[in-house]
């Protein structure tokens, strides 16, 4: 038993699932639809999580370097689509393999705002360490974004429900491949009890717009319109109009 997870009653642990190159930039062997608004929320959020110093844990997709197939598959182990976009990245983690584990550091969450756990398959539960983890934390609400809907996602929210935790997901920061694919799966994580927000809702507006990261014609095209600088993580707490009271 993790007894700092236990005892540690946190009012929200952000879960980011594989926000990596190839599933949020438009070169990703795997790229969801509409990535460039997806990112923008994203980024939102995690300079929301950053301001508010809060909690994140962070479930990334990786597979072996077989040494076949490599230009096709997505999230090769050591391939630059398999890294995480800069942003969703705290200067304070940790990072753990998918080996089959159950071993924390003492006092982790304590030690570290960020926690990096990588898993082989879709569903993160099947990774024991993961598994482990989610199961034993405490806190009031998980708030689940990245990619995709109709794949780790769905999964992790329905294995977090089963779990009983509160579970809420953040729809416009939810990337599908498949449109119909992805709303089917959005309504079967709300019919079984998570709850939907948009971005605006649980942060707040504000001007940020640039997504700071990928190259393509349309994410090129809206960043000409933006003042925030490339690189620069931004949340201004004036400029919340709203926010969501749980």
């Amino acid at each position: 038993m993790i007894l700092q997870l236990v005892r540690a009653r946190r009012r929200r642990v952000l879960i980011d699932i594989n926000t990596q190159r190839d599933f949020l930039l438009a070169g990703g062997k795997a790229c969801i639809r509409n990535h460039r608004r997806i990112l923008t929320h994203i980024r939102r959020l995690m300079a929301w999580a950053r301001y508010n110093n809060m909690s994140i844990i962070s479930i990334a997709q990786v597979y072996p370097d077989t040494g076949t197939d490599i230009e096709t598959r997505c999230c090769i182990d050591g391939t630059d689509g398999q890294k995480k976009i800069r942003y969703t990245l705290l200067s304070d983690r940790i990072s753990f393999p998918a080996d089959g584990s159950t071993d924390f550091p003492r006092d982790i969450l304590r030690c570290y705002k960020q926690i990096i756990l990588h898993k082989r398959s879709i569903d993160p539960f099947q990774e024991p360490r993961i598994d482990r983890l989610l199961s034993e934390v405490h806190a009031n609400e998980f708030v689940l974004f990245g990619a995709n809907a109709e794949g780790a996602v769905m999964a992790t929210a329905l294995g977090l429900i089963q779990r009983e935790k509160r579970v809420t997901v953040v729809v416009d920061a939810v990337g599908s491949r498949n449109t119909k694919e992805g709303g089917l799966a959005i309504r079967k994580m709300e019919a079984k009890g998570a709850r939907l927000i948009e971005t605006k809702k649980l942060v707040g507006t504000s001007h940020l717009s640039h997504i700071g990261i990928c190259g393509c014609k349309m994410c090129r095209g809206g960043a000409k319109e933006s003042p925030i600088q490339v690189g620069v993580e931004y949340y201004n707490p004036s400029l919340v109009n709203r926010k969501a009271h749980l």
